[in-house]
């Protein structure tokens, strides 16, 4: 025991150096030499686009696939925990603490610049600027950031709640391999599992933290004459890290949880504002227009490829989402399993891809929508800004609204606040991935991995180009490795849940076999007791006119707790005389008493009288103690 806990020590330790050398070491190449970091990012994404790209298209349909599969299997009755364990936070708080893990970021920034963007510079077969294409760059907003981008989450989601609270295992990335590699998860192999997740999870979560400071500084030039530069997002940066420390301290009940609960009546009310601000009905029906095609086209947009003409679309728009989304899913799904305990798998997936995907197209169809109308009426060139500085095409949209300055303040705030969850997300989660599992980090390491991600964060947005780019880029390159290992994991929770789900009907089944042995028992009981008591009754009959005491019967009467006679001896009660008391049922014994016998509540008391002392002996019985 205590070598294993010496083992487990040294593991954790060695994830949390190694992972924190690795990047302190490309935070420093950053640093001597963004160009050339640019340049290798550059050459490795080409490669991994032209000989994963299907890879990645593939995978991202399969978790969908296997989400619904198990949520409408007997699977989904499982629950995530233990019988008796009920959820720790309500459904809204639930569902809002989803996005505090990073995509509320992404549906502000993408919300806008996706459907305006693809407006031009649409999908391969489709002719830019047309009716077409301004309903396909709306179908394509909700399509990255849907169920798809919810799917990888999902898995490593309900694998690591499944491990945690099913199985009593540490809310690690390697506990989810312990039916593959058994004892082995707990030795090297499983450390250098753990390290890949937190590598890719720091690279995918620095994509966030770049998008975010991008979108705020968009904002604060808008505002201000601050420009839309490097330094000013590197000074949010900053900022943010030091607000989010705040948030840290008090833990997620308090920080996170409040912070989620305040941002999303914060985002509903920009929702609301821009939803009233325009034609609410040429909203409403660009809803149902999105959401119809998304559910006609999904599978010809999950499977279709580019093989035979030269296109880059695919690589730096979809496969770059569903890239980014398997980057950072051990992040988002630690977190997501950190608050699901006690939830049904089939509520779970419900929570997990469902309603993200329905508030996608809500939201995408109001913030898009209303760019593409602005766009397409000539009213402001959104499209120019989408396409040369991306992080402010939200704010010229809120520009052609009314309460311009007030409108845009909400929304840096918004975007600021789910900065702040994000990053403090962002530091528990991977202080409980580099302490063995600790299922709340030490503020330290919190510290340490705000710190770290902020500086990887800023050394992708001045290397090479910088910007978008440069985080798409290194998105995509972790993301490689680690989508192995997501189907891996696929294959680990899927022997689980079979094998728990044989266990639990095998369960379900012995209890029932129990019930009814015990019914049976009971009922035969029963008949074998009424047998005997006519069968001595008919007895006792014989003997009494035999011995001539023809006019003799046998009363029947049940005691109460208020009966007057309860807690006195057979002795001590005035029974007329020739009164005898035959026999008394308790219970389930047949007693035969005597003077000193005393008579309890609930008694079955069987009396032989002579009839004409019946009356007498009936008031004696019925008689209370009040």
């Amino acid at each position: 025991m205590q070598d294993n806990q010496v083992t487990e020590k040294n593991g954790a330790a060695f994830v949390l150096y190694a992972s924190v050398l690795i990047i302190v070491l490309f935070v420093l190449w950053g640093i001597i030499s963004p160009t050339h970091l640019g340049e290798t990012f550059n050459t490795v994404l080409d490669w991994i686009i032209v000989n994963f790209g299907w890879f990645y298209m593939l995978l991202a349909s399969l978790f969908v696939l296997f989400g619904f599969v198990i949520a409408l299997s007997p699977f989904g009755k499982l629950k995530l925990g233990k019988e008796e364990d009920e959820p720790e936070h309500s459904f809204i708080s639930w569902v809002g603490m989803l996005f505090a893990a990073g995509l509320g970021v992404g549906f502000v920034f993408f919300g806008v610049a996706e459907p305006i963007i693809y407006y031009l510079d649409t999908p391969p077969g489709i002719t830019p600027g047309t009716t077409e294409a301004a309903e396909v760059g709306l179908r394509y907003g909700v399509f990255h950031w849907g169920l798809h981008a919810w799917g990888a989450f999902s898995v490593v989601g309900l694998t690591l709640a499944y491990v945690q609270y099913r199985k009593n295992r540490p809310a690690l990335i390697s506990s989810a391999f312990y039916p593959l590699l058994g004892n082995k998860v707990n030795g090297w192999l499983g450390k250098g599992i753990d390290l890949l997740a937190v590598i890719s999870t720091c690279a995918g979560v620095a994509t966030t933290f770049g998008i975010s400071a991008m979108q705020i500084t968009g904002g604060i030039s808008f505002l201000t004459p601050l420009s839309n530069s490097i330094p000013v997002q590197l000074a949010v940066i900053v900022i943010i890290t030091f607000l989010f420390l705040f948030s840290a301290v008090v833990g997620i009940d308090k920080g996170i949880k409040r912070l989620t609960n305040l941002n999303l009546v914060l985002a509903g009310l920009l929702l609301i504002f821009v939803f009233f601000a325009t034609s609410s009905v040429t909203l409403l029906e660009s809803m149902v227009t999105t959401f119809g095609g998304y559910v006609a086209n999904i599978v010809d947009m999950s499977l279709t490829m580019t093989p035979f003409i030269e296109s880059e679309w695919l690589g730096a728009n979809t496969i770059f989402f569903w890239a980014w989304h398997m980057s950072w899913s051990p992040f988002v799904g630690l977190f997501i399993a950190r608050i699901s305990k006690g939830r049904s798998i089939r509520e779970f997936i419900a929570g997990v891809l469902l309603v993200p995907t329905v508030l996608a197209v809500i939201w995408f169809t109001t913030f898009g929508g209303t760019a593409l109308d602005i766009e397409m009426s000539g009213a402001y060139p959104l499209a120019d800004v989408a396409t040369s500085e991306v992080e402010l095409t939200l704010f010229y949209m809120l520009e052609q609204l009314p309460l311009t300055t007030i409108s845009s303040i909400l929304a840096i705030i918004v975007v600021g606040i789910f900065f702040v969850t994000s990053a403090d997300s962002a530091a528990f989660v991977l202080g409980s991935m580099t302490s063995g599992g600790k299922l709340n980090p030490s503020f330290k390491l919190k510290i340490l991995w705000g710190v770290l991600i902020a500086g990887t964060a800023s050394v992708l947005l001045i290397s090479g180009d910088g910007g978008l780019d440069a985080l798409q880029t290194a998105a995509i390159s972790a993301a490689l490795p680690f989508a192995f290992i997501l189907i891996l994991m696929l294959v680990s929770v899927t022997m689980m849940m079979f094998r728990d789900l044989d266990a639990d009907k095998n369960r379900k089944r012995r209890i029932r076999t129990d019930e009814l042995k015990e019914i049976m028992r009971k009922e035969a009981y029963d008949e074998l007791r009424a047998e005997l008591t006519e069968e001595w009754r008919e007895e006792l009959r014989r003997e009494l006119k035999a011995m001539g005491r023809n006019n003799a019967e046998m009363i029947h009467f049940q005691t109460s707790e208020n009966s007057a006679i309860v807690g006195k001896s057979l002795s001590e009660i005035s029974f007329p005389p020739h009164i005898n008391v035959s026999a008394i049922e308790r219970g389930e014994e047949m007693l035969t008493p005597s003077g000193s016998t005393e008579i309890q509540a609930n008694d079955f008391m069987y009396i032989l009288v002579q009839s004409e002392q019946k009356d007498a002996l009936l008031d004696i019985l019925k008689e209370t103690k009040d």
